[in-house]
């Protein structure tokens, strides 16, 4: 394998993240859950307010059946809630929890130290 510094670097944030996912502070996710709120998390950087239905639709390689399982079970884990839309009460947006934010913010400072020089 080239032992260059970029790969280096992503090994590092590899072996980082998964000593994240060890910790019992956050729920174990599967890989489609972990997809979902990656892509819900590109949306709420940019100040996007993503509704379930636009949820269910994120991803081409995620059905919207398994998607909306999916947002269910990151419900039950605490890492999304949804809040109820003030005029239409049919409309749901996905919104982070304090634990997905904590959760964000653990994956970054594992990027921050994985590029770190040793």
């Amino acid at each position: 394998m080239n032992n260059s510094k970029n790969s280096i670097v992503y090994l590092r944030f590899l072996n980082l993240i998964q000593a994240i996912r060890q910790i019992p502070t956050f729920p174990e996710m599967d890989p489609v859950e972990e997809r979902l709120l990656n892509l819900l998390a590109a949306g709420w950087h940019v100040g996007k307010n993503i509704s379930v239905l636009e949820a269910m639709g994120l991803s081409s390689e995620i059905s919207a059946t398994t998607a909306h399982r999916r947002l269910k079970t990151l419900v039950k884990k605490g890492m999304i809630a949804l809040d109820i839309d003030k005029i239409d009460s049919r409309v749901k947006y996905v919104v982070p929890t304090e634990l997905a934010t904590k959760y964000f913010t653990s994956m970054g400072q594992a990027l921050e130290r994985a590029q770190q020089s040793e």
